[in-house]
């Protein structure tokens, strides 16, 4: 339920969501343009709060240029009604709000249509693991999904977008492991714990799956030794990790 804490006045305009989140879930949004990895509005970021019962997403087909704080678009995280304003959210936010429902921990999801990510899910394969730089944030092949049946395509086909990931990534500790998969024909969505971690793996989906096409152009048998793929995974997750300072943001 959306307390009153949430809902701000001013100028005409009912925001719900506090404004922390509202600058959070907008600048996430700005890193995809900076970032190439959307064409156009091809691309959205939400964030959630899981105290008031809801999350921001973007507006759908607004400019990332014009976007403002102000306009993304409240939703209930229990039914899905948007809750305030006069924009219709994304065209993806019950995917958003399936990721948001099977997973407790995460608090962003962000959905590209980056060139590279989107090959793979075109081509029906799974991002494979063939180097450290994939290593340090996957745990494995970033997995692509089974074809959505004609009947989840006909009948509340975003919520089974989210549901065919979810099917396929598994639980929340799974979904902590593995913070990215790619939809078959689609393309890839991304979580983490904050909307701008979202983005994150977005740019490292991105990143590796460039570099997994032009490493398997150069050499089709590439692989990466199991030893080598888990030693650069723990040492960034896990309790024995070591990477980075305490108390300094990466």
């Amino acid at each position: 339920m959306v307390s009153a804490n949430n809902r701000v006045e001013g100028s005409g305009i009912v925001t719900i969501g506090s404004q922390a989140l509202r600058q959070d879930v907008w600048l996430a949004n700005q890193i995809i343009p900076k970032a190439g990895l959307a064409q156009l509005t091809w691309g959205n970021v939400s964030g959630v709060d899981r105290e008031a019962g809801l999350f921001l997403i973007k507006p759908s087909g607004v400019s990332y240029d014009d976007l403002t704080p102000d306009m993304l678009v409240p939703i209930d995280l229990a039914t899905g009604k948007v809750l305030g304003g006069d924009l219709r959210p994304s065209v993806d936010t019950e995917s958003h709000r399936a990721f948001y429902l099977a997973w407790p921990s995460i608090g962003g999801i962000t959905h590209t249509h980056s060139a590279n990510a989107v090959a793979f899910a075109q081509a029906d394969r799974d991002i494979p693991l063939l180097g450290t730089t994939h290593a340090d944030t996957f745990n494995g092949p970033v997995p692509v999904t089974r074809g959505l049946t004609p009947e989840e395509c006909a009948n509340d086909y975003e919520f089974n977008t989210g549901q065919v990931i979810i099917e396929l990534i598994g639980d929340d500790e799974a979904a902590a492991a593995m913070p990215a998969a790619l939809v078959a024909n689609h393309g890839p969505f991304t979580w983490g714990v904050s909307p701008k971690k979202s983005v994150e793996h977005a740019i490292i989906v991105e990143a590796v799956a460039d570099m997994a096409i032009k490493t398997l152009a150069l050499n089709p048998a590439a692989f990466t030794p199991q030893h080598l793929q888990e030693r650069h995974f723990k040492r960034k997750h896990g309790p024995g990790a070591y990477y980075g300072n305490p108390g300094v943001k990466s």
